[in-house]
């Protein structure tokens, strides 16, 4: 175990003292300083306030010897961002098989899809879901399809249904390209992203509607991301030959330059 080292170690490097820490954990310096000097073992409440202030999951805590990482590393840490979250950690992808042991393509019609966010790793739930198969898309790639609501990214209409691959490895994600990012507050969403897993341990969103407002999802808050495939939509689209679609994508990248802006602006801010 590495525990009393590892709080150290972290606490050195964030500048924060015995005592600062501790108010921050609502526990006392005496508390505190008996888990750093191995004298004491935290219950599993302060361990959870522990990795919640440190922003690093109970078991590397325990068990990797931080010092030995690299400075990159421990960076990425400190930024939030867990080294062992580009997908891979969080779970086994649940699917659903046709009668010739080929994986679906499962469909989470509007009715499911406020549930999805919690029965996304439920094989019942997943089992109870449409199933359909599409020639086109590659055998070994796992797709789901999942309905849009709102007027954010258009051509995408509300009520359409977005097929998405599913990327295991999050560090994969193209800047710029749409995808299907499902969290636990927000449930399914349909942005382009812009991957900052390296500065910030974060994603930002964008809509290709210029009405809305780019903004940024902590990586250890999402629970799946899938890469935009293809789109069926039920409505009949006019196609828009006015000139605010030649602007569009210049709209578009002042958004998300202000929106890296308000988000350093806000880091500072925390800082202070």
């Amino acid at each position: 175990m590495f525990l009393k080292e590892n709080l150290k170690l972290l606490r050195k490097r964030r500048k924060r003292s015995q005592e600062d820490v501790a108010k921050s954990l609502n526990i006392t310096r005496s508390a505190y300083n008996s888990y750093e000097n191995g004298v004491a073992e935290p219950g599993i409440q302060i361990l959870i306030r522990l990795s919640e202030f440190f922003q690093i999951n109970i078991d590397k805590m325990l068990k990797t010897d931080l010092e030995r990482l690299g400075e990159m590393q421990l960076s990425q840490l400190e930024k939030g961002f867990d080294l062992d979250l580009t997908g891979t950690r969080l779970r086994v992808l649940t699917t659903s098989v046709n009668v010739e042991n080929e994986e679906n393509i499962e469909l989470v019609p509007l009715k499911a899809k406020a549930g999805y966010a919690t029965g996304y790793a439920d094989p019942d739930y997943i089992k109870s879901l449409p199933a359909f198969n599409l020639p086109f898309l590659s055998a070994n790639r796992k797709y789901r399809s999942f309905p849009i609501s709102g007027d954010s990214m258009p051509p995408v209409s509300d009520g359409a249904f977005v097929t998405g691959e599913y990327i295991q490895d999050w560090n994969m994600v193209r800047n710029g390209h749409p995808y299907i990012v499902v969290t636990q507050d927000d449930g399914i969403v349909f942005k382009v992203l812009y991957n900052r897993i390296e500065e910030d341990g974060t994603f930002l969103l964008c809509s290709t509607n210029t009405l809305y407002s780019p903004y940024t999802v902590k990586v250890h808050d999402i629970l799946e991301i899938w890469k935009f495939v293809n789109y069926i939509n039920p409505k009949f689209e006019e196609p828009n030959t006015t000139e605010t679609t030649d602007i569009g994508p210049a709209i578009r990248m002042i958004q998300r330059e202000i929106g890296l802006i308000k988000d350093k602006v806000k880091n500072i801010e925390e800082k202070i």
